[in-house]
């Protein structure tokens, strides 16, 4: 009996303390939580939130009094008796005192939370999930099943930075996105430009609508005029565009191709063929007049940025439209294709508006002339430095051709409003003093023939440069022109000049989006499909992943060099096949192009060098008459000609000795001969592979 009462005590503490454990095991996290917000001490909380769970809410119980909650603590809780003793009178005095913990009533009960949810709640919760997913995906309202097919073919501007082209077309129609040149390489020897190649337009150029520009930069209009003397179609830009182009005709002699013009009005949409709609949508750029585009096909809107970057304050006041890509983004966009230039850089693209600030600044610390060279086409920038000119009591003149016609030009327009009065002579410049000068030029690429390096050089007619003179490089390096603007730079600290250039950070700003400028785009447009245009393939594959971190599924994503063709429908995206493209070359003193195989020659000269081989064969001896005349040049050095001549020598007399040479022997065909001989000599003994040009007669 006495063993089996103990027992009976030993069962019973053992499921107290099952019960206990148990308690804590199923904590209600709502509860906790509540504790926790609750503002209590550790104490506090620990001993409410097991009390409550322990005594399913029972608060009479708890607010009876000292003795009765010490009992009732004594039998849960074993050796935390004194800690919950002295807990429980704390609770006790807080309940008398009207002021409980964790959302406690007066009386110490905790409001019961209801963790059930109601059907209306709930079909709300599904109600907003379905309206959050459309307008994620807003290019769900596209009708998948639509039928046809569109092909896009960048011809320029991929790979590399500049050479903008590209194609849009249909089955039926077709129509060019901007013709833009680019810069040559130091292999290119006396080149200045480089213009696409344009031969995929000659195979479709029944179908091709139009020419279509977004902006006035020499990398998206400066080729129009060599593809007007292959292929003439109607152009399609702003009046500034339209109007640059117009004076780049004037040049090239096509003064009667201005007919092809078609002035746009942004907003407005027009037809090119049956396929396509088109409307221009304003955008901020580094240059006045920049575009977007909105592309109406029949399977899809299309949305291309061109050149952008989003400028909150821009000089003109006119802001990018985002309007309008909220607009179609809203109605939803099947491609997206977005300059990819700074896409490595993070943040945002700095203001035009700083270089301003920072101009003040420059002018105000220049005790002489000041000489600013910024790209022709950066028509804002240019206004903001003679506006600062203005402002110091400065007089303007403009050297450089492009610089004087771009600036003719848009003040014609009236976009730079300052009076002829502040204007004066490249030969009026030494009528006044240093400090009342301004002299906005061409140059800041490092271009030889451009005025600064003239002036650089002490051969401009007019502007010698002086040690009081400050010199302001408003513009960065184009990749492929550093060592030609280092060079400039040394030039100029050479000539004794203040110069003024990187170290001020905010003396240029670059004209591209940043990766948060990008990413806007993005968002308002919400596209299915993605393809990162303008810049060289680190710079598109950058882009591609910003894509990704916004929701563009990676599989929807293609990375595109010079040339592929992409195929778009509703349901895919994928390249299928590769057109011809390349560059051909421009000397841009005369404007003619440069053949490929004369670039090859120079190149070869300057890396190889020439060897020129002159000799007389006897027809009746077969050997030579008197010995060869050798000159290399770049191949060997002065006082090693005479033994190199001797080798020349012996290598002909070999040749000859084992040849028969008549009388009706073909000069071309011993001169191929000694060519080839001559060739596999000088690379076994000089690992080159200079020009060889042998002369024979035969007598």
């Amino acid at each position: 009996m006495e063993k089996s009462s103990k027992q009976s005590t030993e069962n019973q503490n053992q499921s107290q303390n099952n019960n206990r454990n148990s308690s804590r095991r199923r904590s209600n996290p709502f509860r906790d939580n509540a504790n926790n917000n609750g503002g209590n001490t550790e104490g506090s909380n620990r001993s409410g939130g097991n009390s409550e769970k322990r005594e399913g809410g029972s608060g009479e119980k708890r607010s009876g009094g000292n003795g009765s909650n010490r009992n009732n603590e004594s039998r849960r809780s074993g050796s935390n008796r004194s800690r919950n003793r002295n807990q429980s009178s704390n609770r006790n005095q807080q309940s008398r005192s009207g002021g409980g913990s964790g959302g406690r009533s007066r009386g110490g009960r905790r409001p019961k939370i209801d963790t059930t949810v109601p059907p209306e709640m709930k079909a709300a919760i599904l109600e907003n999930e379905r309206v959050q997913q459309e307008r994620m995906h807003p290019w769900k309202q596209i009708d998948m099943n639509a039928k046809g097919k569109l092909r896009f073919t960048p011809l320029g501007g991929l790979g590399e930075i500049g050479g903008n082209i590209a194609v849009l077309e249909s089955e039926r129609d077709a129509f060019i996105i901007d013709v833009g040149m680019s810069f040559p390489d130091e292999t290119m020897h006396g080149v200045d430009i480089l213009v696409p190649d344009f031969s995929y337009l000659h195979t479709i150029k029944d179908k091709i609508r139009g020419i279509v520009i977004t902006h006035a930069h020499e990398d998206h209009i400066g080729a129009v005029p060599y593809l007007f003397k292959e292929l003439k179609f109607p152009i399609y830009g702003t009046p500034l565009a339209l109007a640059m182009i117009g004076n780049k005709f004037d040049e090239h002699g096509l003064q009667a191709d201005k007919k092809y013009f078609r002035y746009i009005i942004k907003r407005k949409i027009y037809e090119l063929g049956q396929d396509f709609k088109v409307e221009w949508m304003h955008m901020t750029h580094s240059i006045i007049d920049a575009c977007s585009l909105a592309i109406q096909t029949p399977i899809g809107n299309l949305i291309h940025t061109a050149d952008f970057k989003i400028d909150h304050t821009p000089i003109d006041g006119y802001t990018a439209d985002l309007h309008r890509f909220a607009h179609y983004g809203a109605q939803g966009v099947l491609c997206l294709f977005s300059d990819s230039t700074n896409s490595h850089n993070p943040g945002y693209t700095k203001s035009e508006r700083v270089v301003g600030k920072t101009f003040d600044s420059l002018f105000e610390q220049a005790k002489g002339r000041v000489i600013m060279s910024t790209f022709s086409s950066n028509v804002h920038r240019i206004f903001q430095a003679m506006e600062r000119g203005v402002k110091h009591g400065r007089k303007i003149c403009v050297i450089g051709r492009s610089m004087e016609r771009n600036i003719e030009t848009t003040r014609r327009l009236g976009y730079i409003d300052i009076d002829d009065k502040y204007f004066i002579e490249p030969h009026e410049v030494n009528k006044y003093k240093d400090g009342e000068v301004l002299v906005v030029t061409t140059g800041s690429q490092g271009e030889t023939m451009a005025a600064l390096s003239r002036m650089a050089t002490d051969e401009h007619r007019h502007i010698k440069l002086k040690p009081t003179d400050t010199v302001i490089i408003s513009a960065s390096a184009i990749p492929g022109n550093e060592a030609s603007v280092s060079k400039l730079m040394n030039l100029l600290i050479k000539a004794g000049v203040t110069v003024r250039y990187k170290e001020f950070s905010d003396i240029h700003v670059s004209g591209h989006a940043s990766q948060e400028e990008q990413k806007l785009i993005l968002r308002l447009v919400q596209p299915k499909f993605f393809l990162p245009v303008h810049g060289e393939y680190n710079h598109i594959a950058a882009h591609a992943k910003t894509g990704v971190s916004c929701g563009v599924d990676e599989r929807n994503i293609l990375l595109m060099s010079d040339g592929d063709q992409i195929e778009i429908t509703t349901k895919y995206i994928k390249k299928v096949k590769t057109v011809k493209t390349g560059k051909r070359y421009i000397d841009n003193q005369n404007n003619n192009e440069i053949y490929a195989d004369v670039v090859d020659d120079r190149q070869k000269l300057a890396t190889e060098g020439i060897v020129n081989i002159v000799f007389k064969v006897s027809t009746q001896s077969g050997q030579m008459v008197d010995k060869p005349v050798v000159t290399a040049h770049g191949l060997v050095p002065d006082r090693e000609d005479k033994r190199f001549a001797a080798d020349i020598e012996k290598l002909i007399e070999q040749y000859l000795a084992t040849s028969k040479i008549e009388k009706s022997a073909n000069p071309k065909v011993i001169e191929d001969d000694i060519r080839g001989v001559v060739r596999k000599h000088i690379l076994k003994r000089y690992k080159k592979y200079p020009i060889i040009i042998p002369t024979v007669f035969l007598v």
